[in-house]
């Protein structure tokens, strides 16, 4: 089954199991993959202009040098700040793992290799982007940040980060993962933060989605609004700060990306499959950004793939279109694919995927077909995660889980046709604190829910106006 150069390969070893960078050989800069698109991803808009946003206006809710970061699309190289390079030495560089295992149990020739980001407390990718805007909230010298979480990584990398600069940290964690994920609030509350399940009655915007949807697990776009409310209502000494979605956060996020081409250039691989879980978009933005410079530079191609959750389908089935970033509609306007701003997902397990938009950049990037989508049902991750578990050792979280689902899937049609493709998908985190999720898979009770045609229609209907520009 396997060709002679393949076997060599496997017998010596020539490729290891895990491919470490050294420590000089950490990124120094951000790649901003906007730069070499041709088509940029449409500008934010003021709500109450209905034009581009400006930097004064964007910089009363982000810390200013990240307000620039968001509005910057031609500049293709950031200097990361030499304090942040020290932060990331302490779980950074990440391992490229080479899923022998993985490959055996499929009797695959494909060659699967998995860029592995749960090396770190906060158990995710989350940490990379955390720590960043939290260096720029604290040179600008604010009290603290306010932020939302959904699973709980971003939220445990933000309370992390805020520990190490002396900063407040005040959470709104998505109310079905506040109550499925205790030791995950456990811990965000060990770093010092302040955690709050979403929707809730400390804020105007939670008072009024509960008065609308009595008994709501909450859902990201919510958490977001009341983030930004208490914000803004904090007299400036706070600054709001985002996990996933925004231009920022990608840029923060291609650390990922660059590490795992650097590791694969080491050994002169080339992938052609490369595939990330899709919520907001900021592990799937941020590993495939430096590969997507070379395809839209013309140097290279490579297949890229998005897998997002069927119950939250953003990308598969949703509109491109301008709407709010939030469920309260207080934050500015994005075009992107998304399901509405009201659309509430199903108590989905993977937490961190229950999102009604994408990221501006992968949405233009989707819309422009230099990638692909799929949405995958969750008691199919499921049973991914539970294979990729027992063979290779690491228990994914559920977010990642879609990703291994599709790169199973992937290498399974590579056995059918004898392709010796490579495949490369990120492992954004790990699953020990999902264990409510797993229970419920291994005795048989988690269901699969997609909505309706007429469940779309109804949240699509709620979009609002589009500005005229």
């Amino acid at each position: 089954m396997f060709s002679p150069e393949r076997q060599a390969i496997m017998q010596n070893k020539e490729i290891p199991y895990k491919i470490y960078l050294r420590e000089d050989e950490i990124p120094r800069q951000w790649y901003n993959v906007r730069a070499d698109m041709k088509n940029k991803p449409a500008p934010l808009v003021d709500p109450d202009t209905m034009k581009p946003i400006t930097i004064e206006k964007l910089s009363t809710v982000f810390c200013r040098e990240l307000a620039e970061q968001e509005l910057d699309d031609t500049t293709p190289y950031i200097d990361i700040p030499e304090e942040l390079i020290s932060f990331y030495k302490m779980y950074r560089p990440a391992p490229l793992v080479r899923a022998y295992c993985l490959e055996k149990e499929l009797g695959t020739p494909a060659h699967i290799y998995y860029k592995f980001e749960g090396n770190n407390t906060s158990g995710s990718h989350k940490l990379n982007s955390a720590i960043a805007q939290a260096y720029y909230a604290k040179k600008q010298g604010l009290k603290g940040v306010t932020t939302e979480t959904g699973a709980g990584q971003w939220g445990t990398a933000l309370s992390m980060a805020c520990s190490y600069f002396g900063l407040d940290c005040k959470v709104f964690m998505v109310k079905v993962s506040y109550e499925q994920k205790p030791f995950r609030r456990e811990v965000m509350r060990t770093y010092g933060a302040s955690v709050t399940p979403s929707p809730s009655e400390t804020t105007e915007v939670g008072r009024k989605i509960l008065a609308e949807h009595p008994g709501t697990g909450g859902s990201l776009g919510c958490a977001i609004s009341e983030a930004v409310e208490a914000a803004m209502r904090s007299g400036g000494e706070y600054r709001y700060v985002l996990g996933s979605v925004l231009n920022q956060v990608l840029l923060h996020q291609t650390i990922i990306g660059l590490e795992t081409k650097a590791a694969l250039d080491k050994y002169n691989v080339k992938p052609d499959i490369i595939i990330g879980c899709a919520g907001g978009g900021s592990n799937l933005g941020g590993l495939i950004s430096p590969f997507m410079g070379e395809k839209l530079r013309g140097e290279a191609d490579y297949r890229i793939i998005a897998v997002e959750p069927a119950s939250c389908p953003s990308l598969t089935r949703g509109k491109y279109v301008y709407d709010f970033c939030d469920t309260g509609r207080i934050c500015p306007m994005a075009k992107m694919y998304t399901l509405g701003s009201n659309f509430i997902p199903s108590s989905s397990h993977a937490g961190g995927l229950r999102y009604h938009g994408m990221s501006s950049v992968l949405s233009q990037l989707y819309d422009d077909k230099l990638m692909e989508a799929v949405s995958v049902e969750q008691t199919s991750v499921f049973a991914a995660a539970v294979q990729f578990a027992r063979v290779e050792g690491i228990l994914p979280a559920p977010e990642s889980s879609h990703a291994i689902r599709v790169a199973i899937d992937e290498a399974l049609k590579c056995k059918e046709t004898g392709e010796e493709k490579t495949i490369v998908f990120g492992l954004t985190g790990t699953g020990y604190f999902d264990m409510f999720a797993y229970e419920r898979f291994n005795n048989g009770e988690m269901s699969d829910y997609i909505p309706t045609d007429e469940e779309i229609a109804k949240y699509a209907a709620t979009l609002p106006e589009q500005p005229k520009f």
